[in-house]
This record gives C-alpha cells, sequence and structure tokens, in this order.
C-alpha cells in the first residue's frame, strides 16, 4: 500500500508509524484509560485489511480515531488528537526545505522540467524558483482553504500557478501595443516617447514584453499589424531624406532606393525583435513568454508594410536561430499564430505567397500555429484576435462605446479538473458520475474565486507598467485594478483534462464512437453552461479553457494510477489525453481528426486547440498545404506535430539515437533535453523515463515499468 502524504508525495507504507503514534499517546494518559498492544495490533490489521492500494494519511488517522472512540477511550482518542494537531503545527512551521535543498543541487526534475524558458541550473531562475517554492508552500497551507489544498493534492483539480499566488499578479494578457506605441509609455521612471521609425519601435516593442513579463507570469501577446504603421514612417523619411541629398533623381529611383533602405531596416528590425526576445532575461530568469499574432487585414490601411513584416518574421524563423556552437536552432520564442483570411488561404488570394511560406516554416520550425478567420469569426461575434500565451481566449467585450475591445485584456488565473479521475470514482456508473461531477465543478469553482478575491484590493503602483502605463490601463497612482477584474473584462479560466479517458471511463467506447461523442458533447455543454451560470450569478468573466499542459496530463494520470492501479487505456500509458482531443493511438486521418474536433472548439471558446501528426513534414509540403486549406474552412484553430523523430531545438527531422550515456542525441545539434524532442515510437512503444532500446546493436539495460 501507498501512503499520500499532505504534500501530495507518495510513500510506502509502514505499520511501525502507527503502532508508535498510538504508543505516544497511550504512555501520555493513565493506566485505565490506555488500549492494549493487541487492541494496537487488531487497529493496524483492520487497516491493512481494507486492501486499499493508496490511502491518504489523513483517512488512516481519521480509522485510528474512530477505533480508539470505538473502544470508549474517549481519553485516549483526545490525545491522539492533540498527538496529531501538535504535528500539524510542527509541519507549518517549514515544508519548503526539501524541495529548495533540491532545487540547488538540481536534482529536482520536476520543477526542471516545467518551463521550457526557464533553466534551473541559473542562479537568477533558482531565486525565482525559491520564491515559487515558497509561495506553493504558503498558498498549500495557509491561504487556500484546506478542503482546497487537499483537492489539488489528490489531483481532483490543478490549482494552476501557485508558486506565484501570493502576490497580486494575474495569468496572460494581450499588450495593448497600439496605445503604448502611439501614446507613449514609461519605464522605471522614464518617458519612452511614440516612435519616429520602425526600428525604434521594434526596440520599445521588445523592452516593453520584457518589463510585462517581469511582472506577471504566464505569456504575453502582441499583434504585430501595429507595427505597420511605423514601417510607414521610416519610408516617409528614407524618402525624404533622399530627396533632400540627391535633388536630380526621378520619382522612380527615389522610391527605389527607399524601398531598398526599407528592406534592411525591416530585416534588422525583425532581428532585433527575435534577438532580444531571446537574449533578454526578465526580473524572474526566464526568457519573455510571447506571442506573435500576424493577420492581414483588408481594411488596414498598412497591409503592404504589414504582409512585408510578417515575410520577414516568418523568414527569418525558418532560418532559425545561431546556437553558441554555431548551429542554426527553432527558438522557444517568440511563438507565431498566423490567421488565414480570404486574401491567403491559398484559394488564389494576394497573399497565398505568405501562406506556403509559412506552411514550409511550420514544416521545419513547427511553428506558426493557423487560425481559420472564417471560423473564429462565427464563434466570436464577428471578431478575429490573438490567444494569449496560454492560448487561451478572451471573451468579447464592449466598451462603453459599444466597441468591441481585445487588447489589454487578461486572464485572472487557471483551474483544471481531472475528469478521468471523476470517471474512476464513479466505477462506470452514469449516474454517480454526474452527481460527484457536481460537487468537483463547485469545488474548482471555489478555488477561481480564491483566485479573484487574491486580486481585488491591489493597487496600481504593483506594477506602473501594466496599469498605469498602458499595457493594461491607464489608472492613477493608488487607484485599485478592480473594475478590471469584473463585468468580463478579464476571464477566470476552468480548465480540463482528458475527455477522451472519461468517456472510455463511462461508455466504454472513445468520443469518436456515436455513443461516446453524444456523451462528450454532453459532459463539455455541461461545463460550458456552468461557466455561464458562474458568469451570470457573478457578472465575472468564467470561461472553458481546453487546457495545453502536457505536465498536467502526466500529474493526474500519475496520481490516479497510484490510487487506481493499471487500468487499460487509462492509467496504463502515463499521461491522460489533451482536452477535448482524440487519443494519439486512434486510426484517424488529419482531415477527419480536425472536422470531429472542430465540434469541440465553439463550446470550449475560453481556449481550444487541435493538432495533427505529419511524418517527415518537410517532404510533405503539399499535403500540409491541404491541410492549411482545409483548417480555413472547417477549424478556428490548429498546428502541425510530427511523427517523425524531430528536434524542437534546431528543427532536425531524422534518426534520433541513443548516445553511449544512453540518452537521446540530437546529430544535428546535440541537444539531450527529452522534453525538447519528439522519438518516433520504437518497437517497444515505451517512451518512459528509462528507456529501453530493442535494436540488435545495444540494449538498455535499466529497470522500466512497461516492455
Amino acid at each position: 500500500m501507498k501512503v499520500i502524504k499532505r504534500d501530495g508525495k507518495s510513500v510506502d507504507y509502514d505499520r511501525e508509524k502507527i503502532r508508535i503514534a498510538i504508543g505516544k499517546a497511550n504512555d501520555s494518559v493513565s493506566e485505565e484509560d490506555r488500549i492494549t498492544d493487541r487492541q494496537i495490533e487488531n487497529i493496524i490489521k483492520y487497516i491493512e485489511g481494507l486492501n486499499k492500494k493508496r490511502m491518504l494519511i489523513e483517512d488512516i488517522q481519521d480509522l485510528i480515531e474512530e477505533k480508539i472512540m470505538g473502544l470508549g477511550k474517549y481519553v485516549l482518542a483526545k490525545e491522539y488528537i492533540t498527538y496529531r494537531y501538535v504535528r500539524a503545527l510542527a509541519r507549518k512551521a517549514n515544508t519548503t526545505d526539501e524541495s529548495i535543498l533540491s532545487l540547488i543541487k538540481n536534482s529536482n526534475k520536476e520543477l526542471a522540467e516545467e518551463n521550457s524558458n526557464k533553466s534551473t541550473t541559473l542562479a537568477s531562475t533558482q531565486r525565482d524558483y525559491i520564491a515559487g517554492e515558497v509561495s506553493r508552500d504558503l498558498t498549500r497551507r495557509i491561504l487556500l482553504p484546506e478542503k482546497l489544498s487537499k483537492a489539488h493534492d489528490e489531483g481532483i483539480f490543478h490549482f494552476h500557478d501557485a508558486d506565484y499566488f501570493i502576490q497580486p499578479i494575474f495569468n496572460c494578457c494581450l499588450i495593448n501595443i497600439e496605445d503604448m506605441l502611439d501614446n507613449g509609455t514609461v519605464m522605471n521612471g522614464k518617458m519612452i516617447e511614440s516612435p519616429k521609425s520602425f526600428q525604434v519601435a521594434c526596440t520599445v516593442t521588445t523592452q516593453i514584453i520584457a518589463a510585462v513579463a517581469s511582472n506577471q507570469y504566464g505569456g504575453q501577446s502582441v499583434d504585430l499589424s501595429h507595427l505597420g504603421k511605423y514601417i510607414r514612417k521610416s519610408k516617409e523619411k528614407f524618402i525624404s531624406s533622399i530627396k533632400k541629398n540627391h535633388k536630380n533623381l526621378s520619382k522612380e529611383d527615389i522610391e527605389s532606393l527607399a524601398n531598398d533602405r526599407l528592406k534592411d531596416e525591416v530585416k534588422a528590425g525583425v532581428q532585433t525583435i527575435q534577438y532580444q526576445i531571446n537574449t533578454l532575461m526578465t526580473t524572474n530568469g526566464q526568457s519573455p513568454f510571447v506571442t506573435l499574432f500576424m493577420h492581414l487585414k483588408d481594411d488596414d490601411p498598412y497591409i503592404e508594410e504589414n504582409a512585408m513584416l510578417f515575410e520577414e518574421v516568418i523568414s527569418q524563423r525558418y532560418e532559425g536561430i545561431k546556437n553558441e556552437k554555431g548551429v542554426y536552432i527553432t527558438p522557444a520564442f517568440p511563438k507565431l499564430v498566423y490567421v488565414l483570411d480570404e486574401n491567403n488561404c491559398l484559394k488564389g488570394g494576394k497573399y497565398d505567397y505568405l501562406t506556403k511560406l509559412a506552411v514550409r516554416c511550420s514544416a521545419k520550425r513547427m511553428y506558426p500555429d493557423y487560425i481559420s478567420a472564417k471560423e473564429m469569426r462565427k464563434n466570436y461575434k464577428g471578431n478575429v484576435f490573438s490567444p494569449m500565451g496560454c492560448r487561451s481566449f478572451l471573451s468579447p467585450w464592449k466598451d462603453k462605446d459599444g466597441n468591441y475591445k481585445f487588447e489589454g485584456r487578461f486572464n485572472q488565473g487557471v483551474v483544471s479538473i481531472n475528469l478521468p479521475q471523476i470517471g474512476l470514482a464513479a466505477e462506470r456508473d452514469e449516474e454517480k458520475f454526474w452527481k460527484i461531477f457536481d460537487e468537483r465543478l463547485e469545488l474548482c469553482h471555489e478555488a477561481l474565486m480564491c483566485r479573484h478575491e487574491a486580486l481585488l484590493g491591489t493597487p496600481s503602483d504593483i506594477s506602473p507598467i501594466h496599469w498605469q502605463y498602458g499595457a493594461i490601463a491607464r489608472l492613477k497612482k493608488g487607484e485599485k485594478i478592480d473594475k478590471y477584474l469584473k463585468n468580463g473584462y478579464s476571464t477566470l479560466s476552468l480548465g480540463y483534462i482528458g475527455l477522451y479517458e472519461l468517456t472510455m471511463l463511462i461508455k466504454g467506447v472513445p468520443q469518436t464512437d456515436p455513443e461516446g461523442e453524444q456523451f462528450a458533447l454532453k459532459v463539455m455543454k455541461y461545463m460550458r453552461k456552468k461557466c455561464d451560470d458562474w458568469k451570470k450569478e457573478s457578472g465575472l468573466g468564467f470561461a472553458l479553457y481546453g487546457t495545453p499542459a502536457e505536465s498536467l496530463c502526466y500529474r493526474f494520470a500519475r496520481i490516479d494510477k497510484e490510487k487506481y492501479g493499471t487500468i487499460k487505456d487509462i492509467t496504463d500509458k502515463g499521461y491522460y489525453t489533451n482536452s477535448y482531443h482524440v487519443d494519439v493511438r486512434e486510426k484517424i486521418d488529419a482531415f477527419t481528426k480536425f472536422k470531429f474536433e472542430s465540434q469541440f472548439q465553439p463550446i470550449s471558446s475560453g481556449g481550444c486547440i487541435s493538432y495533427v501528426e505529419v511524418p517527415n513534414m518537410e517532404k510533405n509540403l503539399k499535403a500540409m498545404e491541404d491541410v492549411v486549406k482545409f483548417i480555413y474552412d472547417n477549424i478556428q484553430y490548429a498546428e502541425f506535430n510530427t511523427k517523425s523523430d524531430y528536434c524542437h531545438v534546431c528543427g532536425y527531422t531524422g534518426e534520433i539515437k541513443i548516445n553511449d550515456d544512453f540518452e537521446w542525441e540530437c546529430p544535428e545539434c546535440g541537444n539531450k533535453d527529452k522534453q525538447k524532442m519528439n522519438v518516433a515510437r520504437r518497437t517497444c512503444g515505451y517512451l518512459g523515463e528509462n528507456f529501453w532500446n530493442v535494436g540488435k546493436t545495444k540494449e538498455i539495460k535499466a529497470r522500466v515499468t512497461h516492455l
């Protein structure tokens, strides 16, 4: 039997610990109030006789109290309760020593794999992680009600970003870059005026990104189309300068010279954005988590300038950035989101050439992601706008003048529910499932309200770049941010993991089966209705969000496997399926998968993304273009992945082999981080903590859980 401690860690059951605890209580009471050794043994045997594979330590202690009371030893029971209380106080004194020391020694594997833009070996990042461990500890012990802390530890839900919860800061946002560039901003007490050229606009944009990233967690998204006007400003400056210095040139020659200079400036400006995002370190020791949004709008007066800008951004991402060995690699940031519209959806539009370039880039570098403007307008009242860094979407919101507003808005926080665990607890009883589902959704609601209440009353001084100088608002010093937390201006996101596994547990079929599909849609609509009801009751912006959290898929599955054991197609995989996605092992083609999943995206309007896996992507450009055309007509938000061996660091596609140190190693750039590579499943299909190679030349002799 495994015993789950209060911090969520699993340890082997030890019967002697029960005997010692009761013995200490026994020793502190008089002879007539004690129980005998035989009675202690009977209590231990009763607990063991339950034949549980996993028990919470609190449940064991509750059983001990119950049995002592049943023996009529009330004084002893009181003493045992007191003993538990004293032990609880001791635990509350300090629970971070072990995690912090393991971080400093670089032996905390969970933290090391948590974020792609944070290195746990750097001193600056370690300081942020140390603060994060203290925040997690205080959140679990003091800030969250005990039942919510317990629910998080048991994997009922996941309270995201507890490492930042002690501070009144929020999750992701859409930076109001238009306001900040047009009207100026202030950083570190210094006025930054509106740029007069594209190059300066790029520099200011990256400075804003770094400042914003230093005062929130999660990502920031920037709509690049706001930079188009500064490209035109640069061109006008070049024309004016050429006219002044070369009075005899024709209009055509002046235009040609200005365009040549402009191309150089656009290239240099985009390099500034790309390199500064990847080399600037925020005050929490990491690269900014940035998404660049690219949408060519026909009514944009700067559409030609933006087409030039987007082409350069995609071209530079295709090329990559050199690492310390001089090898071109794929930078983790900025993430790119490319919008498909009538003018570029590969149906003869003026800007189809850009989409073809984007597809080539996706084949080599996995980005950009794709948004269908056609489908998005259906789901968001005619609007097209960027997802936030966490891939969540805001609900449509109008200002006092009746204009839709998206930039300058944000997400207050996320709580994700573990759907498969409800199915496991319901034991295939659908009526029981809906009852447990209701109870757990209410727990999620309470946890989300904790996030909201933690931000109420925050003064704008907490982050001037956000609240006083335009990233979100232009409040006065000392003014409270409360009005931006209410009336749907910002969102509170209910995430969910494992719709596939839940459907298998309750219906015995995947959600692609007609019976499973009906059930899966019913579950989705039920969660959406809950969010809508909470919104109606409180006026707060609750949203249903398909959490794209890979690490959470593993965490929930690990917890449930410890409690419920190995269950075929559920806990045996070691992971749960993200949100509403079809499981990767189902035999389904890309078009069918996207068409099927598209029906879930409008329900999950607080965040949704679907993907397909394509083998040897650079050899399948035509097929990828066909998929992109299909995306435009059928699904709002999608991305490509690959079934081939693939290194996310350098973009290498080919066979990745195990080196002499028994590690996967990219032959192109030497990357050994398994979290940053795709290794197509070998014969045995197991790719877990220990690797098992069934090739003839080498065998990895390691302990494995699956063969």
